[in-house]
């Protein structure tokens, strides 16, 4: 632009393409020309009716729309306008462009931020007008809307652009089924569908003479197996398939693919080996293969990719040495093998791999000092030996010319000081060394001299603070872990850090007030704060809301606070006040923190009522976590439409009243812990509807009535914690009841991990008895399962179906009135450790399927009528005395008394209070409860195997 003259010919000017014969502007390419401005519907532009080709990528349009002005330029051929800060709806007017080529609108989506707020902006393209975009651009060979938001299904009349060679709708929140037949477009080079994870699809089978060279899949729906067919794309160049869930093996056809230099297939489901066809990719440079292969060495037909450049084998438990053989392959740039069993020594020998930049070797089982060589590298810049079993010592000589600029060495046993020689690492910006079992103190200042170092991760040392001046010419940290250094006040250095954007100062010992000046630390950039863990008691002059602009984590738990409860910065989206002495009510003005995610105030000794606006933010709201205070009143009533909770924690408070139903608008409610409060409520039996429901704990309250209803089904499929105890539950359990539990029906359908937030910030905490001991699980385990409707009125038989429920690790159902045998089908409960059926009026022999029962630790069945001789084998050896005492007909080890050919077994019967409690009453109104009046029976007793029958015969076919 600024070589464009106004006394020339335009046709001359940089970027402009004129008609040879009438001088007519007929392209336009101003791409990277640092435009900067509004884009608006009267500019000169839409004048040039002529145009055919227009490029205004790169530039930046200050968050304009696209005006529909562009409707009016009729013959263009070309249109690209990406990454340019454009938004707002794709205008309609776009798909008047009947004689395009090529569309470009992808990578105009971005955040920003605004008084304390994060936003993002980008482009919308509703479903009607990409139907009519791809019915009249007949002619269109690239469509490229990469980060636009279509937020719908594709249409299928997208197979009919028979011309097109490249589709990129990368990150455009498409959801529906992929038309496959889009795979077999006669032309089609290029696809990429990546980050849809709404998107579902399955490869086709595809023709000897596709024309594909890039299929890019990852992180999307995908499933099903890899067809053989997929050898016949013999063009293919590029294949990334990670992140979905494809399955089965993958195909010896993919040697076919001579021409692939990129192949990443990880985070799959794939099973079985890796066909050896896969050595006969002589081209391939960039390989990565994650959770994938089943070899205990690494493959030895990787010595045929002479060619390769990338390889990234992480994940893939290898348990062997590091193959030498790797550093015959000279070109290798990368080499991952993060996260295996690799064991013994680094091979000096890597040395020779002169073009190597990156080496992952973090999360393995290597021994011995770490070769001198790699830090005398020429070409190694980032070098990750984290969470190994390294030694020292650490020879620095000779590494001012070093490119290393990121170094990992945590998680080691260097058994050393740091040498003040690491200062000579001129270029290195960042430096992980926590926990690496230094001797005595590490001193700051030698990372002060590494005047470009950014991020520093000392954490788990024992660290020397100078006093330092804080006007000296110090590094500008972004990021500065200083977690568990034995800290007893805050580092003086930090006034002078003005461009931290992450601080971790957490498992210290720093007393004390927050003081004044440290408001000011990274007051503009600061995202993440971690204070938790010290013994911090008040906040010295604090403002009205915590300043930090940009702050989205502040974590304030597990430490001293007495004060009133601090208002995060506006910016806040993870907010942690847990287990501190925070007093008083919860102000309003918390609801000002628009973007909140997470909330966790539980362990205090906050009161009054829950802030109603607090609800009002559902929308953005995960986790509301305030278990363990003094809030009370009435359960708030109203939840929004669009409510987002995942976690609902209101554990031991005194909330009163009923469970609004308006809680039924949050369904994707994961977690609801109600115990301990003082409700008054039937069963909710509308809880069915929550579709991802894990945990539901309602004890100690004062619930009443049966939890079953013929009318109702209580179907949690996902549910994996339910307890009910200490309430007034009453009324049978039939059979049924159990029956859609999935969760706990089948011992593979979790995944080992800790349930919690998306973002790993927040685990859920739960206190529920286990193995006869009220216990605080800190996190909670996704394969951890329990039913505890202990301390109820519950009567008649214990269901035989709850032998179905083969995941199951906790059952108690003791202090109840139940009166049967012990169903033989707990038998079944293979993965079961603890057992509870004291306390009711169970009688009979002890079946002898419970020894089949080897995981289990706790046994509970004193206080019942049970009769005959105690199990003599496996864990029923280990228990004592007292799982069984209260049982008079019982005999045998650990009991004192004998059991004799010729003793009879004999019981008491147990004399109850009440006739409610001893009995189990029916009183059936059948007829009121499912819209047809059949009968009215009260203040009848009816035997348990009459009301079954009845049950089983009238209640079931009524309700349909």
């Amino acid at each position: 632009m600024k070589f464009w003259k106004a006394d020339s010919d335009c046709c001359s000017w940089d970027g402009v393409t004129c008609d040879t014969l009438n001088g007519e502007v007929i392209g336009l390419d101003l791409s990277n020309s640092w435009l900067y401005g509004r884009l608006n519907s009267n500019s000169s532009l839409f004048s040039l009716n002529h145009l055919r080709k227009l490029n205004l990528a790169s530039n930046n349009f200050t968050f304009s729309a696209i005006p529909s002005e562009f409707g009016q330029l009729v013959r263009l051929t070309h249109l690209n306008l990406s990454f340019s800060f454009l938004h707002g709806r794709i205008p309609s007017e776009i798909s008047w462009l009947s004689n395009l080529v090529s569309l470009d609108l992808s990578l105009n989506y971005f955040y920003y931020s605004d008084g304390g707020y994060y936003y993002e902006k980008f482009l919308d393209l509703r479903r009607i007008d990409l139907e009519a975009l791809v019915q009249n651009m007949t002619y269109l060979r690239e469509l490229h809307l990469d980060e636009v938001n279509i937020s719908s299904s594709l249409p299928q009349s997208l197979a009919n652009l028979s011309s097109l060679t490249s589709l990129s709708l990368s990150s455009c929140y498409l959801q529906g089924k992929f038309p496959s037949n889009i795979f077999l477009l006669p032309r089609i080079q290029t696809i990429d569908l990546s980050y849809n994870r709404e998107l579902i699809g399955f490869l086709p089978k595809f023709q000897s003479h596709s024309s594909l060279k890039k299929l890019v899949l990852h992180a999307t729906n995908f499933s099903g197996k890899l067809p053989n067919s997929i050898g016949n794309l013999k063009s293919l160049n590029y294949l990334a398939l990670y992140s979905n869930n494809f399955s089965g093996p993958i195909p010896p056809s993919i040697g076919n693919l001579s021409q692939l230099t990129f192949l990443y297939l990880s985070f799959d489901n794939f099973n079985g080996q890796l066909p050896s066809t896969l050595g006969n990719l002589a081209k391939l440079s960039i390989l990565a293969l994650t959770k994938i292969l089943n070899y205990q060495e690494v493959p030895s037909f990787l010595q045929n990719f002479t060619q390769l450049e990338v390889l990234s084998l992480p994940q893939n438990n290898f348990d062997c040495s590091f193959p030498i053989w790797l550093t015959n392959i000279t070109k290798l740039r990368v080499i991952n093998f993060y996260g295996n069993q690799l064991k013994g020594p680094i091979p000096s020998e890597i040395g020779r791999l002169s073009k190597l930049s990156t080496l992952d070797l973090s999360h393995n089982s290597l021994t011995g000092a770490i070769p001198s060589i790699l830090f005398t590298s020429p070409s190694l810049s980032r070098l990750y030996l984290d969470q190994n079993q390294l030694t020292g010592p650490l020879k620095f000589q000779n590494v001012s010319t070093s490119p290393l600029n990121v170094l990992s060495l945590s998680g080691n046993k260097l058994n050393e000081s740091i040498p003040r020689s690491i200062a000579n690492f001129t270029k290195l910006q960042g430096l992980y060394l926590s926990s690496i079992n230094l001797k005595g103190k590490v001193e700051l200042n030698i990372f002060f001299e590494i005047k470009e170092l950014r991020d520093l991760d000392l954490s788990g040392n024992k660290v020397l603070v100078p006093k330092a001046n804080i006007n000296s010419t110090l590094p500008k940290f972004s990021s500065l872990s200083m977690s568990s250094c034995n800290l007893t006040e805050f580092p003086d250095f930090l006034k002078a850090q003005n461009e931290l954007q992450s601080l971790d100062l957490s498992n210290n010992n720093i007393e004390g007030k927050i003081p004044k000046w440290f408001w000011n630390v990274g007051k503009e950039t600061l995202g993440s704060l971690n204070l938790s863990f010290n013994l911090l008691s008040k906040f010295e002059q604090p403002p009205v809301v915590l300043p930090w602009k940009n702050m989205y984590l502040l974590d304030l738990s597990s430490n001293m606070f007495q004060e009133s409860f601090p208002i995060p910065p506006l910016s806040t989206s993870y907010f942690f006040a847990s287990k501190n002495n925070f007093t008083g009510t919860i102000p309003p003005m918390i609801c000002k923190v628009h973007t909140l995610e997470v909330l966790d105030v539980s362990n205090n000794q906050l009161t009054g009522q829950i802030p109603q606006c607090l609800l009002n933010l559902s929308n953005s709201l995960l986790v509301l976590a305030m278990r363990n205070n003094h809030f009370l009143g009435n359960f708030p009533e109203t939840f929004i439409n669009g409510c987002s909770l995942r976690t609902l924690d209101l554990y031991h408070n005194q909330i009163e009243g009923k469970i609004p139903r308006s809680l039924v608008k949050c369904q994707t409610l994961e977690v609801l812990n109600l115990g301990n409060n003082k409700l008054n409520d039937t069963f909710p039996f509308w809880l069915e509807s929550f579709p991802e429901l894990k945990i539901l704990v309602l004890r100690g309250n004062g619930f009443y009535g049966p939890i079953w209803d013929p009318c109702k089904k209580f179907g949690l499929s996902k549910l994996h914690v339910i307890d009910l105890s200490h309430n007034n539950f009453s009324g049978k359990l039939p059979s049924e009841y159990f029956q859609n539990w999935s969760a706990i029906l089948d011992k593979n359908s979790s995944q080992s991990g800790y349930m919690g937030d998306d973002s790993n910030y927040y685990k859920d905490s739960m206190t529920i008895v286990n193995k006869g001991v009220e216990l605080k699980f800190e996190k909670i385990l996704t394969i951890f399962t329990a039913i505890d409707l202990s301390n109820n009125r519950f009567c008649g038989e214990i269901p035989d179906s709850l032998g179905n429920l083969k995941a199951l690790i906790v059952l108690n159902l003791s202090s109840n009135n139940f009166m049967s045998h012990i169903p033989s089908s707990l038998g079944n409960l293979v993965a079961l450790e603890s057992l509870d059926l004291s306390q009711n009026s169970l009688y009979g022999e002890i079946p002898q399927e419970l020894t089949n029962l080897i995981f289990l630790e706790y046994l509970n069945l004193s206080q019942n009528q049970l009769s005959g001789p105690i199990p003599q084998v496996r864990q029923f050896l280990t228990f004592e005395s007292s799982s069984f005492e209260g049982n008079f007909g019982l005999c045998g080890f650990p009991l004192s008394k004998k059991c004799g050919n010729n003793e009879i077994p004999t019981f008491e019967m147990r004399h109850e209070s009440s006739l409610g409690e001893g009995f189990c009453w029916k009183v059936v109104v059948i007829g009121y409860a499912c819209g047809l009046v059949i009968g009215f029976l009260t203040g009848q007793v009816v035997s348990s195997r009459r009301t079954n029958w009845l049950v089983r015969n009238f209640g079931v076919n009524l309700c349909r």
